[in-house]
């Protein structure tokens, strides 16, 4: 069975995750306090952290930089009200698995939790090369949970946008970055997707790099867009022949939902811009 600690000041609603937790099968335990949670941590083995942010005496984030540093940090949620840019970005640095925003879905959380335990026993890191809110750079390893994980991180870097402009951003970052891990990277985990992402006062621009050599669309026969528009399932049957992902109509779908997408000449870096006003002149 696996064994889940529950990090939370709030003690109503760390009764709540507890038995919540308990009922979907998991054994666990629960604690208000960082660093009495940060001893539990050391003296006995837990397969993953639900960790609140905001704990007395050390906080989550410290809690995880802390084991990080002795090399023994177990996977954990961070559970925060605190979006900030600085507070997600931190998530990512301190190697959290994912990050979701009180308050949230009981039965989303237990689905993630799932997923995090079905996951590699130490997936692989994500490197953050820079965390200004303004200026994002990360080496994401070539595995399709770790487009899912950075995804939700940096979807709340727009958490102050409309809602359709984030919601199209996001698809298109994800179909752009699962595109590059499945051909450039070839879903090979020890190789990296390098990603930029760039805020600017009326845009949003992503810029994506995959380790491949490159392509021409003409030669992808997995890809949407290697076939006529009168014949949109085409490439389903090469998907599925490669053990790529059902649907995934990638360039396709990432054209429609951006203002600007634009390749390099050996077609392995990507650039999509997403104007957030409509540009002057």
């Amino acid at each position: 069975m696996n064994r889940i600690l529950v990090v939370e000041d709030d003690e109503p609603l760390r009764h709540l995750l507890c038995q919540v937790v308990g009922i979907a099968g998991f054994s666990v335990a629960g604690v208000g306090d960082g660093r009495d949670a940060l001893e539990l941590l050391r003296s006995e083995p837990f397969d993953l952290v639900l960790l609140d942010v905001w704990v007395p005496r050390l906080s989550g984030l410290e809690i995880l930089s802390t084991l990080r540093s002795e090399g023994a940090q177990p996977k954990a949620i961070v559970m925060t009200a605190d979006d900030t840019p600085e507070t997600v970005l931190r998530a990512v640095k301190e190697q959290a698995y994912q990050y979701v925003v009180k308050p949230f879905s009981m039965a989303a959380l237990i689905e993630l939790i799932h997923k995090a335990l079905q996951t590699a026993p130490a997936p692989r890191p994500i490197e953050v090369l820079s965390a200004r809110p303004n200026w994002v750079e990360l080496l994401v390893p070539c595995e399709l949970d770790a487009a899912d994980r950075i995804q939700s991180f940096l979807t709340r870097l727009d958490a102050d946008l409309p809602t359709e402009v984030r919601d199209a951003v996001g698809q298109a970052f994800r179909e752009l970055l699962v595109n590059a891990i499945e051909w450039g990277g070839e879903l090979d985990p020890n190789r990296r997707v390098r990603i930029a992402y760039l805020r600017g006062r009326h845009m949003i621009l992503y810029r994506i790099a995959d380790p491949g050599k490159g392509f021409q669309f003409d030669g992808m026969k997995h890809a949407a867009i290697a076939y006529p528009s009168d014949q949109p399932s085409a490439h389903m049957k090469e998907r599925e022949k490669a053990g790529l992902r059902p649907g995934g109509f990638g360039i396709l779908v990432a054209k429609a939902m951006v203002d600007e997408l634009i390749y390099n000449e050996a077609q392995n870096e990507v650039v999509f811009i997403k104007y957030t006003e409509p540009p002057k002149g």
